[in-house]
């Protein structure tokens, strides 16, 4: 048996090359032919690829896939796929019967001569794992950080000769896969931030499980995907877009969230600069905030996306655990537009607290410079003090002596300001009460949450939940 861990670039395209059925082309623009290089390098390519192309005038790639004004996106690479996939089955219907074709095509921006950019691009490979069968398709985004343009082309081709290996030979194993895909490809080379796969071989993956894993295994530090569970590269959807962003557990969905976020976003939209057709609201989950009973459970991650996803919102799941990570990453999409985040006040407690950031040579004031810098407005939501039972608040909030004067100068400068509206009678909910009322098989958890929540909980038997047999079904056992 071979190692596969152990197989060089090279020895993985010869692979792929002395397997007689696979056979197909590659069309890459923007950082050279570095794919098809390694599988014409590796020897026994004739019987593997048809044909090899670069559009790099655009004009050129007009002539192939259609005008456009943007070359470096996820439209455009799906273009690629289908042209170049069925021009091969239209030229080559004598190899369609024999073979099993694939597409590899790639839109990539490499570094540019002065360094000014980041490396960045979309790849795809369109593939069938059975003769006569409709194709596969896997699409990922990377983010490319060797300092050299000839370095980011070198890596480009290593994950190419990677997508092919693992499409073909570790497509049954999920673990396997993402291996072998950024096998030789450390996270300071490349990183991968929207990975999803689909087609009749894998129509029982949830692209959520994938998103996931990425983070999981820290190929990205973020990803996310829509209310249907499309998974989607962050940096697309949210460029130029006034971002609001709900942290949390949401294990499960109560009432006082949707308060938080309903409430927060109206409060949100006043503020200057805010275009409501571009706001985004994002609920985002952190791996700690994922783990349930030690570890990260696929399950409990798909039951919590799914109840969001029902809510219509958009998910986002991160391994930034501490806030000002968070909210300097998405800053650093929205490119100066207005950004909105809400955080409880206790939450606000703990942003307050010095000693989390003993890892900055700054300190909190580096934390806050990069949390609050950039057009970034916190919105503080009130909670019944836990010991009192009053209500605790932005104005009494318990914070260290020598930093009231930094929180009266995030207030007076437009970066923190409370509620002006919520709904006192859900200040007493909390998610981890209602999730063991839940397990106990109370009642009484369905009046602090939604509706739509109850009723899918019921349904899948989230969380623990057992549905109760009728009285005739106990008789009749």
């Amino acid at each position: 048996m071979i190692d596969e861990r152990r197989l060089t670039t090279e020895e993985k395209a010869l692979k792929v090359n002395l397997t007689p059925d696979i056979y197909g082309c590659f069309a890459e623009i923007g950082a050279g032919q570095e794919v098809a290089a390694n599988f014409f390098k590796a020897g026994g390519s004739s019987g593997t690829i048809a044909y090899s192309h670069s559009a790099y005038d655009m004009k050129v790639s007009d002539s192939f896939y259609g005008s456009g004004t943007r070359y470096v996106c996820e439209d455009r690479l799906a273009t690629m796929l289908e042209a170049e996939y069925n021009t091969l089955m239209e030229r080559l219907p004598q190899k369609y019967e024999e073979c099993r074709f694939f597409a590899f095509c790639n839109t990539v921006e490499s570094l540019n001569y002065h360094k000014t950019n980041q490396g960045q691009g979309w790849v795809g490979m369109r593939f069938q794992l059975k003769q006569g069968q409709k194709p596969n398709d896997v699409i990922l985004h990377i983010k490319m950080h060797d300092n050299s343009h000839k370095s980011q082309q070198e890596a480009l081709g290593i994950l190419g000769v990677n997508l092919v290996h693992a499409a073909y030979f570790h497509n049954d194993d999920l673990d396997e896969f993402l291996e072998s895909l950024v096998h030789r490809l450390p996270r300071d080379r490349m990183e991968i931030d929207m990975l999803r796969v689909s087609g009749p071989d894998f129509e029982g993956l949830d692209n959520r499980i994938l998103a996931l894993n990425l983070v999981k295994r820290g190929i990205t530090d973020a990803t996310m995907f829509d209310l249907t569970g499309k998974v989607k590269q962050p940096a697309a959807e949210l460029y130029k877009k006034n971002i609001f962003l709900a942290r949390g557990r949401f294990r499960p969905v109560t009432k006082v969230h949707i308060d938080m976020i309903e409430r927060g976003k109206e409060q949100f939209l006043k503020e200057e600069g805010v275009d409501p057709d571009k706001v985004r609201v994002v609920v985002e989950l952190t791996l700690k905030d994922l783990t349930a009973d030690g570890k990260i459970l696929d399950k409990d991650f798909v039951d919590r996306a799914e109840l969001l996803g029902t809510l219509g919102y958009t998910v986002m799941i991160s391994n930034y655990l501490k806030h000002y990570k968070m909210v300097d990453y998405l800053s650093s999409i929205s490119r100066g537009y207005q950004m909105g985040a809400i955080v409880g006040v206790y939450n606000l407690q703990t942003i307050f607290d010095e000693k989390f950031y003993d890892n900055l040579p700054g300190g909190l004031l580096e934390a806050f410079g990069r949390g609050f810098g950039r057009k970034v407005k916190i919105f503080v939501y009130p909670a019944n003090n836990v010991e009192s039972g009053e209500l605790y608040d932005l104005n009494n909030v318990a914070i260290a002596p020598n930093l009231k004067g930094l929180l009266q100068y995030m207030k007076d400068n437009n970066k923190l300001d409370a509620f002006e509206s919520y709904d006192p009678s859900l200040l007493h909910i909390l998610s981890d009460d209602v999730l063991a009322k839940i397990r106990a098989g109370a009642s009484s958890w369905e009046d602090d949450v939604p509706y739509e929540v109850v009723k899918a909980i019921k349904h899948y038997e989230l969380f623990g939940y057992k549905k109760k047999e009728s009285k005739e079904a106990l008789v009749s056992k």
